[in-house]
């Protein structure tokens, strides 16, 4: 699964800009419904419900929101990178920057695991968050990304 089929260049928020965890998780569920035609607040109680089972801030600054949706016919993801850090009660108790959401329909079964896995994965390389805080706009941002995944499929 290569990254770029998860995420498209319009789906990159270069300067999200966010006072906290439910401002940041609206912004991108109003960006997530406009890629995907699917209802905003659908989008965003799906989140906020995911959220309760468990902070989905996995450390080093970086979160992956996530949750499951009806009438969604394929995965998609949608990449943000805050104007700056806010609280996201993460794993390590560090404030989040980078923001990697994905969603996936109600059928989706084991390829949303995998696509979840993919993006952990890749976001963990060393110097990848790195390379991310230091790109400027979103097709900069696109092409860390999808470079990243695609170098790391190589391997």
């Amino acid at each position: 699964m290569d990254l770029s089929d998860l995420i498209t260049p319009d789906a990159i928020v270069p300067a999200l800009k966010a006072n906290g965890k439910k401002q940041a998780l609206q912004a991108l569920a109003e960006k997530a419904a406009t890629l995907t035609g699917l209802d905003e607040r659908q989008i965003f109680d799906t989140l906020l419900q995911r959220e309760r089972l468990g902070s989905t801030g996995v450390g080093n600054g970086i979160a992956i929101p996530h949750g499951k949706l009806a009438g969604l016919k394929r995965i998609h993801g949608v990449f943000a990178r805050l104007a700056k850090p806010i609280e996201f009660d993460a794993l390590d108790d560090q404030p989040v920057d980078l923001i990697f959401l994905l969603l996936a329909p109600e059928s989706a079964g084991a390829d949303h695991l995998k696509a979840l896995a993919r993006i952990a994965r890749l976001l963990r390389e060393p110097g990848l968050a790195t390379k991310l805080r230091a790109s400027s706009d979103a097709s900069a941002l696109y092409a860390v990304l999808t470079a990243s995944a695609t170098a790391s499929n190589a391997a």
